[in-house]
């Protein structure tokens, strides 16, 4: 059995949002034209008489001309057939679920990378107040006498150290290889432009540079980009960001405390 991602779907029709034809509705009128029987062509298609009746009028009702219509008795005992309009309909939708085979083969041919662009998707659709969203990869767990230390590496190449408890880390399955979300609000994040020497005690120290600066009325927001793609923000206050002189293409450091990371597992 194949563990790559493979591609399925159906084609359905649609009038005034009312299932017109699907697969099944289609099949069945198919199945007239073939036996001209009600009866025989439910039969055929795994229908009730009754199902094959009812599907037979919501569609005629939706297409506003008849695609069934009944047969006088006679020698043969009457029976049901398509309307010109019926087996037009069966032709063109055969001809729409090739070309729809096709498309879903030709995405098949591509599902290999799209099985990543589909995580991507998921996470990208994530939705959480905290500005800052770092998808990372579990480095290292350090457990310690009542919370663990999770040592992560973003993309990039960046480390990062977050401080959860020992249910988190049991309740989340943290474990090394293990993909989380790091998640860091703006107003947590301290920007430093000359560390010198100086030493810090936040564990987290992420060095770019500025690339947007946005004031408001009292704090302003800035974006620092990261070598590799990512980019933390940050929230300071309009004082702050004068006197530092932040602007873009300004080096900088963003700096929050592993205490300030809440790490969550992708659903």
């Amino acid at each position: 059995m194949s563990d790559s991602l493979e591609l399925h779907g159906q084609v359905w029709l649609t009038l005034r949002e009312q299932n017109f034809g699907s697969p099944a509705r289609i099949a069945l009128l198919a199945k007239i034209a073939e036996c001209g029987s009600i009866t025989a062509a439910a039969k055929a298609a795994g229908m009730s008489y009754k199902a094959a009746w009812d599907a037979i009028d919501a569609m005629n009702n939706l297409s506003g001309e008849p695609l069934v219509e009944r047969l006088a008795g006679g020698k043969g005992g009457g029976g049901t057939r398509l309307t010109a309009r019926g087996q037009k309909l069966v032709d063109n939708f055969r001809v729409i679920e090739r070309e729809h085979r096709q498309f879903i083969e030709q995405l098949n041919q591509q599902a290999g990378s799209m099985a990543d662009d589909l995580l991507l998707i998921r996470r990208i659709g994530m939705k959480t107040s905290a500005r800052n969203q770092f998808f990372a990869r579990v480095i290292q767990v350090r457990p310690g006498a009542v919370n663990d230390e999770i040592d992560l590496e973003m993309a990039g190449g960046h480390k990062l150290a977050a401080i959860v408890t020992h249910e988190s880390t049991e309740t989340l399955g943290l474990a090394p290889g293990a993909e989380t979300f790091a998640l860091v609000k703006a107003s947590s994040v301290l920007l430093v432009t000359e560390p010198g020497g100086a030493r810090f005690s936040a564990r987290n120290q992420l060095a770019g540079t500025v690339s947007r600066v946005s004031p408001g009325a009292v704090n302003t927001e800035v974006i620092l980009d990261l070598p590799g793609g990512a980019s933390v923000v940050a929230i300071i206050t309009n004082e702050s960001c004068t006197e530092m002189g932040l602007a873009p293409g300004i080096a900088a450091t963003a700096m929050f405390k592993a205490s300030c990371i809440i790490l969550c597992m992708p659903a």
